[in-house]
């Protein structure tokens, strides 16, 4: 897949693009991107993707501005996953923040991207102050000679939205972000060094570095998996929490106890699969119970683990 970041002038191709952030790729995304790709192919044009890096509220109201569902990285994968040939990175700033929508449409999809078609969610909105919208869209297109294509909200009831994702996961409901992500939600971070507090339970842990934009999942245990750097899968036990048996008021950590694996994560990047919530955070008599209960929460896992297919975690169409 082509990347195009802010250095680049003009495409080779004539191009069929999407307009959007896509944080988390749910399904709603999904559609869109597969109405793209069907649009590309009948008319033989370069499936392009324009998308933005920060999420455009951290300019606009930082104080607003929503949790990342995903690395910039994990969305790019999950595009190319998707059929998508070339993607347009735009950076998000000040300047961009303040350019019309007239202007956006003559330097990006006319100049740069030769657009023919626009694939947009019937709700679009873009440029200064968002003076922008589908309307203005087909204007443009006519002026400039690209059809514009309204993807209708998709959803099962209940519209596919990446806010529809961040609340279930910070209401610690996972089973309704799966079924909007239409895969298992997941992070993927730095594993960095920790207090061993694990290993002397007899079940080590790899501490997941997060940036602050990062959303997790409601404070708990799950069962999970993890894809380590060699791109196996293993069976993943995984805390979200404060560890309240040990500590009053401790930072949010997010640790896997990786059953059967034995080797060094330490510095490695790895993707965690969250498959099943199992429990919430507890504290107990004494030690020996804390561990009598992880003893069953791996248990469970594993039982888990057994049903999880890797294919399951690519994108679904």
């Amino acid at each position: 897949m082509i990347i195009l970041r802010d250095e680049f002038r003009e495409s080779s191709e004539p191009s069929a693009v999407a307009i959007g952030v896509f944080d988390g790729l749910h399904l709603g995304h999904q559609k869109v991107i597969d109405r793209l790709c069907q649009l590309a192919t009948r008319h033989k044009l370069r499936s392009t993707v324009v998308t933005f890096d920060p999420h455009p509220a951290l300019v606009l109201a930082p104080e607003r501005a929503p949790l990342q569902i995903a690395t910039l990285e994990q969305r790019l994968e999950g595009l190319e996953t998707l059929g998508v040939e070339q993607v347009r990175v735009l950076d998000f700033d000040e300047g961009l923040a303040r350019e019309s929508a007239t202007s956006f449409v003559k330097r990006v999809l006319v100049d740069q991207l030769k657009t023919r078609d626009v694939v947009v969610g019937e709700d679009f909105q873009f440029g200064h102050n968002r003076g922008g919208d589908v309307e203005l869209l087909r204007i443009e297109g006519q002026r400039h000679g690209f059809a514009v294509h309204p993807a209708p909200i998709f959803g099962d009831g209940h519209r596919w939205s990446s806010t529809q994702v961040r609340q279930a996961l910070q209401g610690g409901d996972l089973a309704k972000a799966n079924a909007t992500l239409g895969r298992p939600f997941s992070l993927r971070g730095v594993v960095v060094h920790g207090d061993a507090r694990g290993r002397g339970l007899g079940y080590p842990t790899a501490n997941l570095g997060l940036n602050s934009r990062q959303i997790i999942p409601g404070l708990g245990i799950y069962a999970g998996a993890v894809r380590t750097p060699d791109a196996r899968w293993w069976p993943a036990a995984i805390s979200v929490g404060t560890r309240p048996q040990f500590y009053a008021g401790g930072p949010i950590l997010v640790e896997v106890h990786v059953p059967g694996f034995s080797g060094d994560l330490y510095e490695s990047v790895i993707d965690l699969a969250f498959l099943t919530h199992l429990r919430g955070e507890m504290v107990f008599s004494d030690v020996a119970e804390l561990v009598a209960q992880i003893d069953r929460d791996v248990a469970q896992t594993l039982e888990i683990y057994e049903k999880f297919s890797p294919e399951s975690f690519v994108l679904l169409t």
